[in-house]
């Protein structure tokens, strides 16, 4: 095990699985620290030069250094990519695409169905026609609106 490989602490609480270590490069450690006290972990060592804190439920204890402040504050933990892409324009413009792209798909079947089956609806297969191509020209602009939305969206840094 790594432990025994560093020469670490006989009685680590690491050879019983009551113990991990963490890299601080991306985290806050004071944050890291009172989340971790908040769900029950007890045993806290600091190790600011290497960069890690050890965390175990060992009894309530700590040692070593506290991580320095840091001048520039950590990011905000950014929201799931599913549900900033499901507030997202880039989203709504492609749902808008998807529909008329079925409603103009629907509309050529009914053509098809009403032209073989009804010679009495027969005069209204021409404007049927047209009601396709409008349902064409909106998919293409939900397909104009998604490509510049996303484009936006990635100008602005959004994902």
């Amino acid at each position: 095990m790594k432990n025994r490989s560093v020469s670490g602490a006989t009685r680590s609480k690491h050879m019983d699985g009551a113990a991990f270590d963490i890299a601080m490069a991306n985290h806050d450690p004071l944050a890291f620290e009172a989340a971790a006290r908040a769900v029950g972990f007890l045993g806290f060592g600091f190790y600011p030069r290497s960069g890690f804190i050890h965390v175990d439920l060992g009894p309530a204890r700590q040692w070593g250094e506290w991580f320095p402040v840091r001048a520039t504050a950590f990011a905000e933990e950014a929201p799931p990519a599913r549900e900033v892409l499901a507030e997202s324009r880039t989203m709504k413009a492609g749902g808008a695409a998807g529909v008329a792209t079925l409603g103009a798909a629907g509309v050529e079947v009914a053509q098809s169905v009403l032209a073989e089956t009804q010679s009495a609806i027969l005069p209204l297969v021409p404007y049927l026609d047209t009601l396709r191509w409008v349902f064409i020209a909106v998919a293409l602009g939900g397909i104009a609106v998604t490509i510049y939305a996303r484009l936006d969206d990635w100008k602005r840094g959004r994902r």
